[in-house]
């Protein structure tokens, strides 16, 4: 290729790697002609000078993938540009599979890991702490003094019941999953600083059953109705807002719903399409994949828990005009 650019071996990296000191159109040219005749740096010789492997490890026990993909999705985004690949696998929750996983990333050098899961409030089945190598820790619990990323369940509930509040709703229940989450309880604790204690919280498991089962419950109590329902995930929701619909009851017009997650294959089929909130679980892993990058890189980072703002997502389902930005 340097000859192809009639220049030498040590100008055409420095050029192809935008470093040393050169005029623009030599260095222009030299990635001019790299494109035209198809020139791809060797991987493995960027890898034994820089001693890095350009790749990063992601762990998982979210074998089902609701969360991980769309975090997968923002580490990618966030590293691609980077020229740094993800090797994912998913380790269910067996820890000898998970050891091998971990074993099989240090074999191939990784140059970090990034450890995810299906529940802020539990650590994967494997020991991160003691590795060679830098772990960020993304919608799962860390270790002491690792750096960790997590959605605001607190903040997106606020945002939920304080939008129901907005558009006039007054009587609002919280249908949601089991008590020992510990988002579970955070969404309670800030449902009950808006809404007050009027309504009950329903605790159940995530299941659009569930959310059915909920309302039968609601709408036996004698006295008045609930005139919102605000839901700890999307297909609770959904099987809420069926239940609604079989009793009469109308959606928004009569009762709002709303949900958790923003899970779009269960919020888009709900009828109607459902509002609910957004957990930025992709920029959530945008955000961890620079991070394991700096890391890797030698840069300081600070370590502790960094909480991500969620995002209401307006549709149909509780009536009012989308907030604005």
């Amino acid at each position: 290729m340097a000859a192809a650019a009639a220049v030498s071996i040590s100008t055409a990296s420095k050029a192809l790697n935008d470093t040393g000191r050169m005029g623009s159109e030599t260095r222009e040219r030299v990635k001019r002609i790299a494109a035209e005749i198809g020139y791809r740096p060797n991987a493995l010789a960027r890898g034994l000078l820089s001693k890095r492997s350009f790749t990063i490890g992601l762990l998982t026990n979210d074998t089902y993938g609701r969360f991980t993909l769309p975090v997968m999705a923002g580490i990618s985004d966030a590293l691609v540009d980077h020229g740094v690949s993800v090797f994912l696998c998913a380790i269910e929750d067996d820890p000898a599979l998970a050891q091998i996983h971990v074993d099989a990333m240090l074999d191939k050098q990784v140059d970090g890991i990034i450890a995810t899961g299906k529940r802020l409030d539990r650590r994967l089945p494997v020991d991160l702490s003691n590795l060679h190598v830098p772990v960020v820790y993304a919608f799962t619990e860390g270790t002491q003094n690792s750096v960790t990323f997590r959605s605001d369940d607190e903040q997106g509930a606020r945002l939920a019941v304080e939008w129901l509040v907005k558009i006039g709703r007054r009587r609002i229940a919280h249908i949601t999953g089991p008590e020992d989450f510990f988002s579970v309880r955070e969404r309670a604790g800030a449902y009950h600083e808006v809404a007050g204690h009027r309504e009950p919280v329903l605790y159940g498991v995530w299941s659009e059953s569930w959310g059915h089962e909920a309302v039968e419950q609601l709408w036996k109590r004698p006295g008045e109705k609930p005139d919102a329902l605000f839901c700890g995930n999307d297909q609770i929701a959904r099987g809420a807002a069926d239940a609604l619909r079989e009793r009469g009851v109308k959606v928004p017009q009569d009762v709002s719903v709303i949900g958790f997650d923003n899970w779009e294959i269960v919020a888009a089929q709900t009828r109607p399409p459902l509002t609910t909130v957004d957990m930025e679980l992709k920029e959530l892993g945008r955000q961890a994949g620079l991070t394991v990058l700096a890391l890797a890189e030698g840069r300081p980072v600070e370590p502790g828990v960094r909480k991500l703002p969620c995002r209401l997502i307006v549709r149909q389902s509780c009536g009012g005009k989308a907030p604005r930005g």
